[in-house]
């Protein structure tokens, strides 16, 4: 799972971060495991749910696929940047 949260995590760094480097830890977490994705971005990346016409932001998805093990998406993105998103997982870890 969290090889696809990253995947989905750099790809919105090159995709709408204007960021030149991103940075990807993984790292233990408790039980758990927490991945941190950090970029010299732009910033202003937003967790929104879906509007009127159905459309929101990938990171909806991507908070909505760790939900179910108990994992979270926290996102640190203030205009100017930098942007960092961070999935926590929950152990025990096979």
């Amino acid at each position: 799972m969290l090889y696809f949260c990253a995947a989905e995590l750099l790809t919105n760094v090159v995709k709408h971060g204007g960021a030149t480097h991103a940075t990807v830890t993984l790292e233990p977490h408790g039980r758990g495991l927490r991945l941190r994705v950090q970029d010299d971005g732009t910033g202003g990346a937003q967790v929104w749910s879906p509007d009127e016409t159905g459309r929101r932001s990938g990171l909806v998805g991507l908070a909505e696929r760790v939900r179910p093990v108990d994992g979270r998406l926290e996102l640190h993105s203030p205009a100017g940047g930098p942007t960092v998103a961070t999935v926590t997982l929950p152990g025990p870890v096979a």
